[in-house]
């Protein structure tokens, strides 16, 4: 039991020794697994830039002649995480439009379940290579020393590539339904605008290209992710055990690492 414990607090010193030998070395970021997480973690941040700091808002013009014979605007602001169902119409202040209480009346839909996971998610990425560029950084003998730490960053590149495809095919189905739930449809759910005596068109509605843009980077990160799983695969004991079990007393040189 004894020189169990010994062994332990042994290797806790060992550790602790590297972690304080903190040296920045940017030749990492000049290899694939250091260059590619840096592209990473810029793809990241428009990720979740990108659609969870969209605001949007979608127009209507009713009139019911002859009481009121011009067109009046009717709005329901809308945005991250796309709770529509919570948007409701507001007319401008002041103005009775067709004796008509528009507050009560909202957007179809509840989209933040996929709209939230895939900025989380992309945030939880974001933390996580600057994490690693750090390890990469500042710590590359410790990182290429150690048989555990590469092993654990590949299997999270696998597990993040996984959901990344995950979330942003969940996410590009919430956008469709989001495009049409917003779209002119919206006139004929309203049930104001069935009635004969008022007439209901459609406006517009804010250009939701940032949210396209959220969907290419999210399966850019995926892509990303993906190719990184190979460079990272090689720093690992699998693609080369000899690396950190031959003895380098019989002579053996252990092969280059991709850092």
């Amino acid at each position: 039991m004894a020189p169990n414990i010994y062994l332990v607090r042994q290797r806790i010193s060992r550790l602790g020794q590297r972690m304080s030998g903190f040296q920045i070395n940017l030749n990492p970021l000049k290899e694939p697994l250091g260059f590619i997480k840096v592209l990473e973690w810029i793809a990241s941040i428009f990720a979740f830039a990108t659609c969870g700091g969209f605001k949007g808002q979608i127009e209507i013009q009713v009139s019911c002649p002859p009481t009121i014979t011009e067109n009046k605007t009717i709005t329901a602001t809308f945005g991250y995480p796309f709770r529509l169902n919570e948007a409701s119409f507001q007319p401008p202040p002041g103005v009775n439009i067709c004796d008509v209480n528009w507050k009560s009346y909202v957007l179809i839909g509840d989209y933040s379940s996929s709209a939230q996971f895939y900025v989380t998610f992309a945030v939880f990425v974001f933390l996580y290579c600057i994490a690693a560029l750090l390890l990469y950084v500042g710590y590359t003998s410790l990182y290429l020393d150690s048989r555990k730490l590469p092993m654990i960053d590949f299997v999270v590149t696998l597990v993040a590539t996984f959901l990344w495809l995950v979330s942003t095919s969940a996410w590009a189905k919430a956008l469709t339904d989001i495009k049409i739930a917003t779209g002119h449809n919206i006139v004929q759910e309203l049930s104001p605008c069935k009635k004969k005596e008022i007439l209901c068109y459609f406006g517009s509605v804010t250009s939701m290209g940032s949210l396209n843009v959220s969907v290419i980077f999210g399966f850019l990160n995926m892509i990303l992710w993906g190719g990184n799983a190979w460079f990272v695969y090689k720093e690992t004991s699998l693609h080369s055990p000899s690396n950190t079990s031959a003895p380098h007393s019989q002579g053996g040189i252990p092969p280059p690492t991709g850092i």
